[in-house]
């Protein structure tokens, strides 16, 4: 389960960020994420996993919300773009070329940090 490292990682980047402020402390409400559906991280196991790990930190009344970004390939042969499956082997169903433009789906990233002052 990779959640949990990405968990970690992701608990680094909020302390950075609270150490980053010049204002007075914040208290984190709400950390949006953007989690593309091509990156095999289960939205469900990564809310639980960040849940257990903020338990008694500063974190602790602080929730994710995740924002499913879809798979979107292009076609290399006809420029069009479309949504790959496991199914079709991720090839364009057009003209069965291989996937080799993703245009979205690799995506994780912390879109916004909902906070309050303390």
């Amino acid at each position: 389960m990779h959640e949990v490292d990405m968990t970690r990682c992701l608990l680094l980047s909020l302390a950075e960020w609270r150490d980053s402020q010049s204002s007075a402390p914040q208290e984190v409400r709400t950390v949006h994420l953007d989690v593309g559906e091509f990156t095999c991280v289960e939205p469900d196991a990564l809310v639980t996993t960040y849940a257990a790990a903020v338990g008694g930190t500063w974190l602790e009344r602080s929730s994710l919300k995740i924002n499913s970004i879809p798979l979107v390939g292009r076609c290399p042969c006809c420029d069009s773009t479309y949504t790959p499956t496991v199914m079709q082997q991720y090839r364009s169903p057009c003209c069965s070329a291989p996937l080799e433009d993703i245009l979205s789906g690799r995506e994780l990233r912390i879109r916004r940090i909902e906070s309050a002052p303390i």
